[in-house]
């Protein structure tokens, strides 16, 4: 980045703009061009805008903005996209032990279905035991009055109890 910045500073300098002239032209800040012009593309949390501002300034200045670009996109693929060997000597000794754990990218990766836990199923099968207990007691060991199955008096303890 440093090259692209000195060669757009060289470029400028010859031309006799003034980076407030550049700046005032393209109406982007002073401190942009110059920082671009530094080769501090770091100090630029935008990278989108980031390529704006250089492909803009590089018509400006009378460059190809596509081969600008291209070398733009070099510099930062090469600058960010480097992962030292001693990492991937210790991510693969890492996944040799951990071999349940798997890597997956957050856009491949599946969800596992939520699980209930264990707590929620047994106090939903001791209320529905205890419901039950209940409506057999109210059945069977209550005296009802008739000697007789009554759908009524089924519905009238259902009722009770809910």
């Amino acid at each position: 980045m440093k090259e692209l910045g000195e060669k757009f500073k060289e470029a400028r300098e010859k031309t006799g703009i003034s980076l407030e002239e550049a700046a005032i032209d393209l109406e982007y800040k002073v401190s942009q061009l110059e920082e671009i012009e530094n080769g501090n593309y770091k100090d630029f949390k935008d990278k989108f805008l980031l390529k704006t501002i250089i492909s803009d300034y590089a018509k400006y200045l009378g460059f190809d903005p596509e081969e600008i670009i291209d070398e733009f996109n070099t510099f930062v693929f090469e600058s960010t996209s480097k992962i030292p060997i001693d990492e991937i000597a210790k991510a693969s000794k890492n996944m040799n032990k951990d071999t349940d754990d798997q890597i997956a990218s957050p856009y491949t990766a599946t969800e596992e279905p939520k699980k209930v836990p264990l707590i929620i199923i047994i106090s939903l099968v001791v209320l529905l035991i205890v419901f039950l207990g209940i409506l057999c007691y109210n059945l069977f060991f209550k005296d009802t009055g008739s000697s007789s199955f009554d759908v009524s008096y089924l519905m009238e303890v259902i009722h009770e109890n809910c």
